[in-house]
């Protein structure tokens, strides 16, 4: 704690110093030796720059998720159209202003950023009124020229031509389609906001959107994820230890303590065939095989160890007859790896949604017989073989979330449920957290013979993974 603050320190005095240098002004207040001058000459400025620009970022993106929307936008206003300290922003990263910005170009590119992360936020929680507000700040905006300063003159001029220019006239088209969300923006809090993270990732793949919307959604949509994985791994730990108190991490799931039990299920599957290990097999095996001979195979894989009754049944020839008249022209060709990725992607349409719009037959069929977390592990598998294809799934769920958003809450009870086993399980299989089942004493019967009557002689351990 001691070093970062003299971190911040440091860069807080050097990016001051370097500007005071550069405009050739007197150094009043500061005794500094013509050697530590050149320190600071020789110091690298974007290095400093971009320590800065993601502390600011980060400080935005921590109050647009806890602070009410009012307060967030006059944060914004002292920043960057007042060019005021703030007490907020040096309490949580050190900076006081945004005065480490020395070149017009680094302006327009941060003030861009920290619009977009205020914007995707708020489009995700549907508070659309908090964005129209913003628009009017810089709609309104007129120089009162309250000090002279210069550096706040230099910000002014570079503010106007920011307001002047395509880049500005850009933003506000694309914002434009909120103006008439906002008288129906319904006031209190929808259940979809839980899922924000889903519809951050839809963004940062939308490739109509600008880069840099695309870059903060993508950031934002990693740090609730991973938000989630650590406070879920926490109140694991917690909740089985009866030393630790569960009220400091809370449970982070709607599953309420049925989330231990769920996992304990879902971990059963370890060792020689768990999902990793039977994922790789498949791999392997499958390759330079034809595009026929494929598709029995993946049939194969993803239903292998599930048990075929009922509903599964009917599943199991749906998708097989999707498969088998699935580029029927292309089965004599051996699998590439872009035909690979299509037969993924045409599976979690099936799954999820096939036409674009409206949920699956599969989908509904799975949610409506009470095979929630049968359908997680079959998209699991899914993105096991196919890394790539985790992209178009999370697109997929985005637009699940969009379609039934306007639904009240009390009649999406089975998506909820869905998705809360979706969080758990891609939480469990993320890249760095290993999840394990162990026997609490030597007297507990083997992970093989696991049931649901001796599911309580097991516990739950969670620990970083390591790359060998």
């Amino acid at each position: 704690m001691i070093l970062w603050i003299a971190e911040v320190k440091l860069i807080t005095i050097l990016s001051a110093t370097a500007w005071l240098l550069k405009t050739g002004m007197a150094i009043n207040g500061l005794d500094i030796s013509q050697e530590e001058q050149n320190i600071v000459k020789q110091k690298s400025q974007p290095m400093n720059l971009q320590i800065a620009q993601e502390r600011l970022y980060s400080f935005l993106i921590a109050i647009v998720q806890k602070w009410q929307g009012d307060d967030v936008l006059q944060e914004f206003k002292i920043l960057f159209i007042d060019f005021k300290d703030s007490a907020n922003l040096a309490k949580s990263t050190g900076l006081y202003r945004i005065s480490f910005m020395k070149k017009e170009k680094d302006f327009n590119y941060t003030i861009k950023r920290c619009f977009y992360i205020l914007v995707n936020n708020w489009e995700a929680q549907r508070r659309y009124q908090y964005i129209h507000d913003l628009i009017k700040l810089f709609d309104d905006y007129k120089d009162k020229n309250l000090n002279n300063e210069p550096e706040d003159i230099i910000h002014k001029v570079w503010l106007k031509n920011f307001i002047n220019s395509q880049d500005y006239k850009n933003i506000k088209l694309l914002t434009e389609k909120y103006k008439k969300q906002v008288n129906n923006s319904a006031t209190k809090t929808n259940w979809a906001n839980r899922y924000t993270s889903y519809l951050l990732s839809a963004q940062a793949f939308d490739e109509k959107r600008p880069k840099e919307q695309q870059e903060v959604a993508r950031k934002l949509a990693r740090q609730m994820k991973d938000k989630f994985k650590f406070e879920l791994a926490m109140y694991i730990a917690r909740s089985q230890s009866s030393a630790s108190s569960r009220a400091r991490y809370q449970n982070p799931s709607l599953l309420g303590d049925n989330v231990l039990r769920i996992i304990k299920i879902i971990l059963v599957k370890k060792g020689r065939f768990s999902y990793e290990n039977v994922a790789n097999i498949f791999i392997k095996q499958t390759e330079n095989q034809k595009l026929k001979d494929f598709k029995k195979s993946l049939q194969s894989y993803l239903f292998f160890t599930v048990e075929s009754q009922g509903c599964i049944v009917t599943l199991m020839d749906q998708l097989s007859e999707t498969l088998s008249e699935w580029k029927i022209e292309a089965d004599e060709k051996i699998v590439t790896p872009n035909l690979f990725l299509r037969v993924c992607t045409r599976l979690i349409d099936c799954l999820i949604i096939e036409n674009g719009k409206e949920p699956s037959a599969l989908f509904n069929l799975l949610l409506s017989q009470g095979h929630p977390l049968t359908l997680v592990i079959l998209l699991l598998k899914i993105i096991l073989i196919c890394e790539n294809a985790r992209s178009h799934l999370e697109i997929k769920i985005a637009n699940l979330i969009r379609y039934y958003e306007n639904f009240p809450e009390e009649e999406c009870e089975k998506l909820i449920n869905f998705l809360e086993f979706f969080n758990i399980t891609f939480a469990i299989y993320a890249e760095n957290v290993e999840y394990n089942l162990i026997k609490i004493n030597e007297n507990s019967p083997d992970v093989q013979k696991f049931n649901q009557e001796n599911i309580d002689e097991y516990r739950v351990f969670s620990q970083s993974r390591i790359d060998e």
